[in-house]
């Protein structure tokens, strides 16, 4: 397989893992409880931060559990004015801080510069996916080649499922000088593609209208396929007398695509069709009453059913008015509720780490009320006036409804969402554990790097104060334990936090391997072996992430 290589790989390959874990500091003022009691419970989240320390925020929280991504990443175009901020402790990287990436010529080495700057970001995304779960990518002409070899080496070039083609505009640009671009690139991994299932999309009156009946069937409308296959196979190479009378066979290096017995159930059953005289190749009649509920998607996206670039600049400023003029090209809406058709359940957690202007979260709420899902969304915008004023204030609109620019009423679509920013990192500039890390937060990190996978929702609600339990949950067969924060410290000696043998009769019980987090054992480690028990010392054993 072809590899990719450029200008800061061999820095950044493990850049993701040098990242730390930070904790998420709520802002109620920003939030929106939507039809909640409290924004928290809508299982919504808004967070502004740098996005590549947000998603390490998040793994703890998300990982494994993400359905779909769509991100919308700075094409590198040489016009975005975007700046390479990561903190990669390599001499040929540093320079770059803080420089606007610039244009072809201007800058030599911006395509290195997207390039580092996008592959820790993937192979951080990739950590949240289900093993459903798929990533949609908007790009344009300037980085596509390089995005699809780069995906390649991080989510596996069989796990790739296609490269839609998203219709932007639908008149020429006289300006251009050679020619106008009227699509944009989205490309589409699975995180496993052999577990990935698509839905089909719902029917359209275009799509029936393809179905005639003139030969009034009793069995409704139909169309009809090519009853022949692009392929020679002898036993399906035989002689047909169609109703003229004329005999054909099919076309050299052809045959037909059922055998003759099953040809004649079809001619029994009233299923070919010979054309209006008789005379025509015989073809298979396929009833609109026995298609399945839905379409295959395609991989065009036309503006009629996608929406473009004109459309969305339109609806974004019917919401936001002047706000709206700082997003050149906001995606549309339906663009995103097309990919939640296809790649969503009703279920589903989405996730959009280049937020904008809040495109992915309207299109949830939009969904959900259209088809009465319950999906949940996550966003990350790192410009903070960008995530309070138009990201946060976007969605507020459009959940709890709105004046639009022309002064009608607009109902609200429902639902909620947490604003937060990003806190301290979870350890501090000695290695130990900071001191406002709270037992649930611990909790979460722990389960990470034990197991890989985010905390469930289910579970993380029974580590708030009153209810906390030092059993985080069981994964392939082990229990996992924290003691920390004083978790046992009403019932234990020592605070809660050490595990003493009068401590074993307090933690919940389980039929199988155990593992315990704290910051001191005091039982032997022979004992520990008979007990099933693998102790982990707080923090040493959580200092090197997956």
């Amino acid at each position: 397989m072809p590899s990719l290589n450029w200008i800061g790989k061999d820095a950044v390959v493990k850049h993701h893992k040098d990242v730390p874990f930070r904790l998420l500091e709520p802002v109620q003022a920003l939030s929106c409880a939507g039809d909640t009691d409290n924004a928290a419970d809508s299982g919504n989240l808004i967070v502004q931060g740098d996005n590549l320390l947000a998603l390490k925020a998040l793994l703890p929280r998300y990982a494994g559990q993400v359905k779909c991504i769509y991100i919308d990443p700075p094409y590198n175009t040489g016009n975005e004015g975007w700046v390479y901020n990561d903190n990669v402790n390599s001499p040929e990287i540093k320079r770059w801080l803080g420089e606007v990436v610039g244009k072809e010529g201007e800058t030599l080495d911006r395509h290195d510069r997207w390039l580092c700057m996008m592959y820790p970001r993937l192979m951080l995304l990739k950590q949240f996916l289900r093993e459903d779960g798929a990533i949609f990518v908007s790009i344009d002409d300037n980085e596509v080649a390089t995005l699809r070899l780069l995906m390649d080496e991080i989510l596996g070039g069989g796990n790739f499922v296609a490269d839609f083609v998203v219709q932007k505009r639908v008149s020429p640009d006289n300006d251009e000088r050679l020619v106008t671009a009227v699509h944009d690139h989205l490309i589409c991994y699975a995180s496993n593609k052999s577990k990935c299932q698509f839905s089909r999309l719902p029917r359209t009156e275009e799509a029936d209208a393809r179905y005639e009946n003139p030969d009034n069937d009793p069995r409704g409308p139909w169309t009809s396929s090519d009853l022949t296959r692009r392929e020679y196979r002898e036993h399906d190479f035989y002689p047909i007398t169609l109703p003229s009378g004329r005999e054909v066979t099919p076309a050299a290096g052809r045959s037909w695509s059922v055998p003759k017995d099953s040809y004649q159930r079809l001619l029994t059953e009233n299923r070919l069709w010979f054309g209006k005289n008789g005379s025509a190749m015989p073809r298979l009649k396929r009833f609109l009453s026995e298609v399945s509920d839905g379409i295959v998607p395609t991989t065009w996206f036309s503006s009629d059913i996608a929406g473009d670039n004109q459309q969305s600049k339109k609806e974004l400023r019917a919401i936001l008015y002047e706000q709206a003029d700082l997003f050149a090209t906001p995606k549309p809406t339906r663009l995103i509720q097309r990919i939640l058709q296809i790649a969503s359940d009703k279920d589903s957690i989405i996730l959009d780490s280049f937020a904008g202007s809040g495109t992915t979260a309207h299109a949830v709420l939009k969904q959900n009320a259209e088809d009465g899902g319950n999906r949940r969304f996550i966003l990350v915008e790192m410009d903070e006036g960008i995530a309070r004023n138009v990201t946060a204030e976007r969605v507020k609109r459009v959940a709890q409804g709105y004046t639009n620019a022309k002064g009608d009423a607009v109902p609200g679509l429902g639902g909620g969402f947490q604003f937060c920013k990003l806190g301290k990192p979870l350890f501090d500039a000695r290695g130990h554990i900071s001191n406002e890390v709270r037992f649930a937060e611990l909790a979460r990190f722990v389960w990470f790097i034990e197991t890989g996978m985010g905390l469930p929702a289910s579970r993380a609600s029974r580590t708030a104060a009153d209810t906390a339990s030092p059993l985080l949950g069981v994964h392939e067969g082990r229990a996992v334990y924290l003691l920390y924060n004083g978790i046992l410290k009403d019932r234990s000696i020592d605070g809660g936090n050490v595990l003493t043998t009068p401590l074993l009769d307090l933690l919940p019980a389980h039929d199988g391997p155990r593992v315990v987090y704290g910051a001191r054992c005091a039982i032997g480690a022979d004992r520990l072996r008979a007990l099933g028990i693998t102790f982990k010392q707080l923090p040493y054993h959580l200092r090197v992430a997956p």
